[in-house]
């Protein structure tokens, strides 16, 4: 499913033109835009030790414990156990 313009602008306000977040944004209604993004990074189906989520959250943002909390908060991955899965998002189809 393709971006809107407002998710685009969003996304081009918080993340660097190297592809790291500057800021985690305040406004839930652009946190949720710039988690999907995020969500991205993990396959659906497949489980993700928490180290390893860290590690690929922490290519983007130093405080990747408040991203990965962020992600499990509003759906976009479940954790049970120390280990994640997508469990929402935009999939690709």
């Amino acid at each position: 499913m393709p971006m809107t313009p407002e998710q685009e602008r969003v996304l081009r306000g918080f993340f660097d033109p190297d592809g790291r977040l500057h800021t985690i944004p305040s406004k839930h209604r652009k946190l949720l835009v710039v988690l999907d993004r995020l969500a991205q990074e993990f396959a659906p189906g497949r489980t993700y030790p928490e180290a390893e989520v860290d590690e690929t959250l922490r290519r983007f943002h130093p405080d990747h414990a408040a991203l990965r909390r962020y992600l499990v908060e509003n759906d976009f991955m479940t954790r049970e156990d120390n280990v994640y899965w997508r469990s929402g998002g935009t999939f690709e189809v």
